[in-house]
């Protein structure tokens, strides 16, 4: 057998956040457990010795499911779902609060562990990375009769790493592209293992259906149900042309391309952001004016948070905006470019200060966010006086909480 020139492995935790929460509370493992509640949420010790967890059926509010076990999820609740409509699937499911601290801890965790044995990753969030392995050491021995043996064996001592520094499982697919082995690590999930080569196509990737390729989302998914094409199969019998004709030059040839298992991204180890966010939903649409100290305070919370974040990944950035979204869904965002690049929470809520002052609050709050971007490395920022980073910032006329 002809091994690829490349072999990449996509690793996909394993119900992340969710299986975080049982290392705490390990009693809990084999239950139907959603996160995303309010801190208010958290289980209680009583006297006795025993728990008391809130129930999904007594949730009341706005909020979404972040991650459920696979219990939960075999009773149809899945992450993004409204926590209202979770409950009518799962009443008697048990509501955690989400703790994203310790997801970041587990995360750098597992990255570390990971890069121990194989050091060329692409970062593609707190749960999931692309890892090159085609130069790692053994991957292309055979063991036995087994020509892949050598590859297993690496994407095993992964998954073994993860498991003794986290305590957590782990899903990996390995195959010779990204777009592959996104899917392949789906395969077997949870706690699996799936190499795939381009000769496994027929018989692994074409009966799966259509939406199991990254990138084709629901109303892509929908359109190509109702043309007919119901698996990654039925796309890659059909006319390239006709996909053309149906979907585009652009979306027709890679939708050709993909479900035929073809793509060349390489692994990229880092890449520059473009800007960093923090934005919250609230439980309750709030009042512009009544509910201003609640508002307020969110706001220095977030502001807080986002200095964190500038100071953790060690950038500075020029270009302070907010995102509010209204009742009705109407989002509105507005931005402020300052003299010199920022990173204090102080200089991030006098800028916020500015962008405020330009929204009209007619309507209640249901979503409010900042972000900073034009980022530079915070190396390169040279130490200045207040007065010269940004002008100084007054409280809009109407709102004076924010």
């Amino acid at each position: 057998m002809h091994q690829p020139e490349r072999w990449i492995a996509h690793l996909d935790m394993d119900a992340f956040y969710a299986s975080v929460e049982l290392l705490r509370y390990p009693q809990l493992k084999g239950e139907a457990v959603v996160i995303g509640g309010r801190r208010a949420d958290a289980p209680r010790q009583l006297e006795d010795g025993s728990w008391r967890y809130a129930k999904l059926r007594d949730y009341t509010g706005r909020g979404v499911v972040t991650t459920s076990t696979y219990a939960a999820r075999d009773l149809g609740v899945f992450s993004a779902m409204g926590l209202m409509k979770a409950a009518l699937r799962a009443p008697d499911a048990i509501l955690l609060p989400a703790d994203f601290d310790s997801y970041r801890k587990y995360s750098r965790l597992f990255k570390a562990a990971v890069a121990e044995v194989a050091p060329v990753i692409e970062d593609r969030g707190i749960d999931e990375i692309y890892i090159d392995l085609s130069n790692v050491p053994g991957v292309r021995d055979a063991v036995g009769h087994d020509p892949l043996g050598g590859v297993k064996a690496v994407a095993r001592e992964i998954k073994n790493s993860v498991g003794r520094a986290t305590a957590l499982t782990c899903s990996i697919g390995v195959t010779p592209n990204k777009l592959l082995s996104k899917i392949a690590s789906e395969l077997d999930k949870p706690d699996g293992i799936s190499v795939l080569t381009l000769d496994d196509i027929p018989t692994r990737i074409w009966p799966l259906g259509v939406r199991k390729i990254n990138g084709i989302g629901p109303k892509a998914g929908d359109r190509l149900v109702k043309l007919g094409l119901e698996t990654v199969g039925d796309i890659a019998a059909a006319d390239p042309a006709w996909l053309v004709e149906q979907f585009g030059e652009s979306y027709g040839h890679w939708l050709h391309a993909t479900s035929h298992g073809r793509d060349n991204r390489p692994v990229v180890t880092h890449s520059e952001p473009v800007s960093i966010s923090r934005e919250t939903t609230f439980e309750r649409d709030l009042h512009a004016v009544h509910d201003r100290a609640l508002l307020g305070g969110i706001m220095d919370d977030l502001c807080e948070r986002l200095s964190q974040d500038l100071d953790r990944k060690r950038y500075a950035g020029k270009t302070v905006g907010i995102k509010l979204r209204f009742e009705g869904f109407v989002t509105v965002t507005r931005d402020q470019t300052l003299k010199a690049a920022i990173t204090s929470a102080a200089d991030i809520r006098r800028a916020v200060g500015l962008c405020l002052k330009r929204v009209k609050f007619d309507k209640r709050l249901r979503l409010m966010g900042v972000r900073i971007g034009n980022l530079v490395h915070a190396s390169e920022v040279q130490a200045t006086p207040p007065m010269a980073r940004a002008e100084p910032i007054a409280a809009p006329d109407n709102l004076s909480l924010f």
